[in-house]
């Protein structure tokens, strides 16, 4: 869809300063995609939940077969905000003060004493690319729990803080399940977004191979925004009005992937152990919020709301045996649930 820059016309309710605020914000979507297209062939979609996922102050798990770009991706977006970026590579013997930073004792080359410093882990940055992080035992993913939900680290009892903004960015494969660790349940729900990097097309793979197989020089990627402007941003969008009508809708949406709810359908009675909690619900309705905005609207529609319960849900909802054994996955689960929710009359376009 083509994006549209929001006029005095379309937005008359709200006051000038905002309304700048809200061009300033497409402006720079817009030129943060043309940044990442010119690296990044295709994933237009997945570019779109990333930026999404940034402008909720959320997490994103990204799920790709080996060779699909997802560091290069990573690193391409978070040059084109400006932010700082550092990877963490999991792997079973990664310790968690090698996430957080440890404290280390030290001489005061003035006093002579011996004095404790505190050295910030990789953690410590904007966008932080958590790299195959099933690969890692469950004690060392939890280490990044605290900076997820709390946005500070704690080590040895004294409270360290993030700088703002703050953005994980976790891959997993789906394949080699051999000697991976699963992310628990409350850990899956820190991330706002589960997105399926898939293949490119052929006419995409052969743009892959003209971009990277020659001596041309790639573009430069150019900052286009400022962390400062990054944490505006995240405040604007949780101001985007939405009708009370749409609200109920999000709510109907995440209780029908409840199995004991009387909303639910009968493929999520059939298929799922449980389904998404609140937290799901508060996620949907401000990742709709920030779609709305990249779409050049100032408002919510039902569309917003569809269009995210899949990559919000995918990683919420559990399929029961009865799923594998009848090969339904869970996003063929999830579709038929939302067509089983009722959409608001007024609010169908």
């Amino acid at each position: 869809m083509q994006e549209e820059i929001v006029s005095a016309e379309a937005t008359p309710d709200i006051d000038s300063s905002t309304r700048n605020l809200v061009q300033r914000f497409q402006t720079v979507t817009n030129k943060i995609r043309e940044q990442v297209r010119g690296t990044i062939v295709g994933q237009d979609e997945v570019v779109d939940n990333l930026l999404v996922t940034l402008f909720v102050g959320g997490h994103c798990l990204i799920t790709g077969m080996p060779g699909t770009a997802k560091t290069l991706l990573v690193h391409t977006l978070a040059t084109a905000l400006g932010l700082t970026f550092k990877r963490i590579q999991f792997t079973p013997d990664l310790m968690p003060t090698d996430i957080t930073g440890t404290d280390m004792v030290e001489e005061n080359q003035t006093t002579g004493k011996r004095e404790w410093r505190f050295i910030p882990g990789p953690v410590f940055t904007n966008v932080l690319l958590a790299d195959e992080i099933n690969r890692t035992p469950p004690k060392t993913q939890a280490a990044l729990l605290e900076a997820m939900q709390e946005k500070t680290v704690t080590v040895r009892g004294t409270n360290h803080k993030l700088d703002k903004p703050f953005f994980v960015l976790a891959t997993q494969n789906p394949i080699e399940l051999e000697g991976t660790y699963p992310l628990p349940e409350a850990q899956l729900d820190r991330f706002l977004f589960n997105v399926l990097l898939d293949y490119l097309s052929s006419e995409q793979e052969v743009q892959v191979i003209e971009r990277f197989t020659t001596t041309v020089e790639m573009p430069k990627v150019e900052a286009c925004t400022t962390g400062a402007e990054i944490v505006q941003f995240q405040a604007l969008v949780r101001q985007v009005p939405i009708s009370n009508s749409l609200n109920s809708y999000a709510v109907n949406i995440i209780r029908a992937t409840r199995p004991t709810d009387p909303l639910a359908p009968d493929i999520i009675r059939k298929y799922a152990n449980f389904g998404a909690s609140i937290r799901a619900t508060m996620n949907l309705v401000l990742a709709a919020k920030a779609r709305a905005l990249m779409q050049g609207r100032y408002h919510v529609t039902a569309d917003d709301l569809r269009s995210l319960a899949l990559p919000i849900l995918r990683h919420r909802v559990l399929p029961n045996y009865y799923a594998e054994s009848d090969n339904i996955t869970v996003d063929q689960i999830l579709s038929t649930m939302l067509d089983s929710v009722v959409v608001p009359a007024s609010d169908e376009a």
